[in-house]
């Protein structure tokens, strides 16, 4: 190639040729930096060390299988091939796999997030739900078939089979975990049944719980509506889910025996009750049997007869005094009544004419003086037993 004069075209072609074909497979340990994850899934970042960096690309669907999230001051270890983009002349690692560089990048990764999600206030106790006392329907996201969700139904069974359980099964380890159990506790929560959830797992690494140190998790327990409870690993176990939730059990088992009420206890508590209840009343009503022997042997209720006699005199006296008054009124109604009758008869018209008097009318009105009656004009003679029409010149008996 030397005194060649090439196009830039052809020499990147040549680069990237060689490139490829002697870096196909690379493994590489640095410190992510300028990391993003793009809205098309990929992933894009730098990975350094003190002396170079190196831009890196890890495609959708490669992803996946990472477990854990990236960030920003992470030392990982990565595989891939190095590839070269010609548009811009530049080289980068085409990355297949990554994991964190040790327990100690994970556990820095953990410091971190748990440092944000404080500020923010995640961890707050005035944030946090209050569990129900004894609830009826729990829900429980976990793996459908894992031994701790085998221990929880059957811990609930022995203890208050009465209890109903909704499972939403999710991924509980490695690539992908945390967004299933995001989409178990949106379910539980869109249902309107559940009263709690426990979020619980078996033991293992701090790899194998890094689900739950996810972000993503974390936000999905502080906005769910319905108190939840972790069961996360074993009583030494801490996750980030941990921190956020409601209420922390130290195994999924110790989560099932919060919740639930032991039907021993309760079996216990209503024979003490129904102890309690029975000596209560008993002691009441020998108080009352006291008090009406008491009331019974006072000198009151030994003259209450007395008392009645009394009291029945003084109703004979007022029944007496308005049967009197009645008579008395009914009397004087009568008294009044024949007076105006005997007034009446002394002004009766047919008797006063039986005596002998006559009425004279005239033009339908009675004449009752002599200086009233005109000669020249008909009139009426009224007598007790006829009338006589009287009309001027003579007379017409009727």
């Amino acid at each position: 190639m030397t005194g060649a004069v090439l196009t830039v075209t052809e020499l990147t072609k040549l680069i990237k040729q060689n490139l490829e074909e002697n870096f196909s497979s690379v493994s590489l340990i640095g410190e992510i930096s300028n990391f993003k994850a793009h809205t098309s899934g990929h992933w894009y970042f730098t990975l350094k060390d003190s002396g170079a960096q190196i831009s890196c690309t890890m495609w959708r669907g490669m992803n996946d299988y990472v477990f854990f999230s990236p960030q920003d001051g992470m030392k990982v270890r990565i595989g891939g091939k190095l590839t070269v983009y010609p548009p811009r002349g530049s080289y980068q690692v085409e990355v297949r796999s990554m994991q964190p560089a040790g327990i100690g990048e994970l556990q820095l990764a953990f410091e971190k997030l748990k440092e944000k999600l404080f500020r923010e206030g995640l961890f707050d106790s005035e944030n946090k739900k209050s569990l129900p006392e004894m609830p009826m329907k729990i829900g429980i996201a976990t793996a459908s078939g894992g031994a701790a969700l085998k221990d929880m139904i059957s811990v609930a069974q022995r203890r208050f089979p009465l209890v109903e359980i909704c499972v939403a099964p999710c991924s509980v380890q490695g690539a992908g975990a945390a967004e299933t159990i995001v989409k178990a506790l949106q379910n539980l929560n869109e249902r309107n049944d559940i009263e709690v959830i426990i979020l619980a797992r078996g033991g293992g690494s701090l790899e194998d719980l890094w689900a739950f140190n996810e972000e993503e998790v974390a936000y999905a327990i502080f906005r769910s509506e319905i108190p939840i409870v972790t069961g996360i690993g074993h009583e030494v176990d801490f996750t980030i889910a941990d921190f956020v939730a409601d209420y922390r059990a130290a195994t999924p088992t110790a989560a099932m025996e919060i919740l639930t009420l032991d039907k021993e206890d309760i079996i216990y508590s209503i024979t003490e009750l129904d102890t309690r209840v029975t000596e209560g009343l008993n002691e009441s009503l020998n108080e009352k049997r006291d008090r009406i022997l008491s009331i019974l042997n006072s000198y009151a209720f030994r003259s209450s007869s007395d008392v009645v006699k009394l009291f029945s005199q003084r109703v004979d006296g007022v029944v007496y005094r308005i049967q009197n008054g009645m008579h008395n009124l009914l009397e004087e109604r009568k008294n009044k009544i024949a007076l105006h009758m005997t007034r009446l008869l002394a002004n009766d018209v047919q008797k006063t004419l039986r005596k002998g008097f006559v009425l004279v009318k005239q033009e339908d009105k009675f004449v009752t003086r002599a200086k009233k009656f005109q000669m020249n004009k008909n009139h009426q003679l009224i007598f007790y037993d006829n009338q006589i029409d009287v009309h001027s010149g003579h007379e017409e008996k009727k």
